[in-house]
């Protein structure tokens, strides 16, 4: 029988494995394999697993060790799919494939009435926020990233000539107007989330379609509060938490892992 799992550290907390279960009706084997040492937990892959999801903090740890890399993970640098095949390993990136299949699913199509068309910001250029930035990017996209550490977002524009906007974290309200789809990545609220219900600037009126996807689904930045008050001034807002992140990073990561496409309904029912 095949076996699956997911590495990282910390990841006792991980909903991936109640998800790959429900995904395959308990069909497959699907283990944590906690640890801080990703060679270890490799080793662990070789001798006993067919293929495993990555997690903080080995991503770019496991597309630097990986045989063969998906187009996807040659643009982001990082692999969270490791798949055995007769070639070598081969890796891929569902946080890009996910992303990608949520905006042409559901955002696009939210924000597509707008006169200019979806322009997409993304706040946060770590790993989840990069694969969000060249998702939208491959989609055609206008993108724009930003980032604590505005030098990193402006190599990311600088990799790929073109294809980014860069602006400074502290934007974020001004660029929260402008834009149609808003992907947060960044792990905790930034101060300038105060302000955006009082903002009143921009190319984009209170009833422009405007939809939110974050990241973070242990912690959100978007509080369930916070998302009341938004709404508030801003009706036509829609959130989509960080769940609905991993779910179609599932969606999409599973059927790379077995060759199988997982049960959609049941994995949104374990969430």
């Amino acid at each position: 029988m095949k076996r699956f799992g997911l590495i990282g550290h910390p990841i006792a907390h991980s909903l991936s494995p109640a998800l790959f279960r429900a995904g395959y009706s308990g069909k497959y084997p699907y283990d944590l394999i906690e640890g801080e040492d990703f060679g270890a937990a490799f080793r662990r892959f070789m001798d006993s697993y067919d293929g495993i999801n990555v997690t903080a903090p080995f991503k770019e740890l496991a597309f630097a060790k990986a045989d063969i890399l998906s187009e996807e993970c040659r643009l982001t640098a990082a692999a969270n799919i490791m798949v055995k095949t007769p070639s070598g390993i081969k890796a891929h990136n569902s946080d890009y494939l996910g992303i990608r299949k949520w905006l042409e699913d559901e955002a696009v199509p939210r924000v597509r009435q707008t006169a200019s068309g979806p322009t997409v910001l993304v706040a946060g250029c770590g790993g989840a926020g990069k694969a969000a930035a060249f998702a939208a990017a491959s989609l055609g996209l206008q993108t724009v990233i930003m980032n604590r550490d505005i030098v990193k977002a402006e190599r990311i524009a600088a990799s790929s000539p073109g294809m980014f906007t860069v602006r400074p974290l502290d934007a974020f309200p001004e660029s929260f107007n402008e834009c149609g789809i808003i992907i947060y990545t960044v792990p905790s609220a930034i101060p300038a989330l105060d302000s955006i219900a009082q903002q009143r600037v921009g190319n984009l009126s209170a009833e422009s379609p405007r939809i939110i996807m974050e990241a973070n689904y242990r912690n959100p930045a978007f509080t369930p509060q916070y998302i009341m008050k938004l709404q508030n001034a801003w009706p036509a807002t829609y959130y989509a938490g960080g769940r609905t992140w991993l779910l179609y990073q599932a969606l999409t990561g599973y059927e790379i892992l077995t060759g199988e496409k997982p049960d959609l309904a049941k994995m949104h029912t374990c969430l």
